[in-house]
C-alpha cells in the first residue's frame, strides 16, 4: 500500500519551479556583474579602484581635495564675464579701432581694454612666475596628473591664490574649449573688484585653511571589503581564544 503524502509536501511538490529549458521563467535579478563593460570603462574602474589601495604621494593626494560647491559657483559667476572673445567679436573690435585710427583718434577711444580669462598651460605658468594672476584655478582631473601637480607649490611659493576645482571640461567652458587644465584671471574690472576680493577671501577661509594640513598627508590605503571582512574575522578570532 503506497504511504500517504501530507498536504503540506503536496502543495510544496506543487509550488515548486523548474527553471530548465522550456520551464518557468527565472525570476529578475540585477545583471550589472554580467555585463562586459566598453574597455575604457573598464580602465577608468581600475584606475580609480587603484588610486584608492596604494599610497598616493601628498602632492597628488591633495587633487582630491577640491573647491566646495557654493565657492566654486561664485568662482565660475565671475570668470564667465571674462570669457575670451570669438572670431567674429574680435573681427568686429578690430574692425571698429580701424575705422577709429582712421579718423584720427586712439584704439582706446573705439573699444576698452578687453578684459578676460588667460589659459594655456605653458602661458598660464609663466603668469604665475611673474606673480601677474589674482586668482589660478587647476582642475582635479587632468592626465596625466604631472601636467599640472607643480602648479600648487608654485602658486604657494610666489603668493598667488589658488584652487582645485572639479572637472577639466567645466573651466573649459570659460574658454571655449573643449577642457582647460588651467585659468587664471589677472585683472577685473573696476565693478567687479568687491566680488574677486569677497571670492579670495572665501576661498582663504574656505579652502586654503582647511586643507592646509591634508595637503601634507598621504593618500590612498583604503582597504577593500573583502580584506576589512578578513581582518575583522582574524580579530574576533583572537578575541575568543583570548576569552578561553
Amino acid at each position: 500500500m503506497p504511504a500517504k503524502t501530507s498536504s503540506a509536501a503536496k502543495a510544496k511538490t506543487e509550488s515548486s519551479k523548474s527553471f530548465g529549458l522550456g520551464y518557468g521563467i527565472q525570476p529578475k535579478r540585477n545583471l550589472n556583474r554580467f555585463v562586459k563593460w566598453p574597455a575604457y570603462i573598464r580602465l577608468q574602474r581600475q584606475k580609480k579602484i587603484l588610486s584608492l589601495r596604494l599610497k598616493v604621494p601628498p602632492s597628488i593626494a591633495q587633487f582630491s581635495h577640491v573647491l566646495d560647491k557654493s565657492t566654486a559657483a561664485q568662482a565660475f559667476k565671475l570668470l564667465n564675464n571674462y570669457r575670451p572673445e570669438t572670431r567674429a567679436e574680435k573681427k568686429a573690435r578690430l574692425e571698429k579701432e580701424a575705422a577709429a585710427v582712421a579718423d584720427g583718434k586712439t584704439k582706446q577711444d573705439a573699444s576698452e581694454k578687453p578684459y578676460t580669462v588667460k589659459y594655456g598651460l605653458k602661458h598660464v605658468v609663466a603668469l604665475i612666475e611673474n606673480k601677474k594672476p589674482q586668482l589660478v584655478l587647476v582642475a582635479d582631473d587632468v592626465d596625466p596628473i604631472e601636467l599640472v601637480v607643480f602648479i600648487p607649490a608654485l602658486c604657494r611659493k610666489v603668493g598667488v591664490p589658488y584652487a582645485i576645482v572639479k572637472g577639466k571640461a567645466r573651466l573649459g567652458t570659460l574658454v571655449h574649449k573643449k577642457t582647460a587644465t588651467v585659468v587664471a584671471l589677472t585683472d577685473v574690472r573696476a565693478g567687479d573688484k568687491a566680488a574677486l576680493s569677497s571670492l579670495l577671501s572665501a576661498i582663504e577661509s574656505n579652502y586654503t585653511t582647511q586643507h592646509e594640513e591634508s595637503r601634507k598627508k598621504w593618500g590612498g590605503g583604503v582597504l577593500g571589503s573583502k580584506s576589512v571582512a578578513k581582518i575583522e574575522k582574524r580579530a574576533r578570532l583572537a578575541a575568543e581564544t583570548l576569552k578561553i
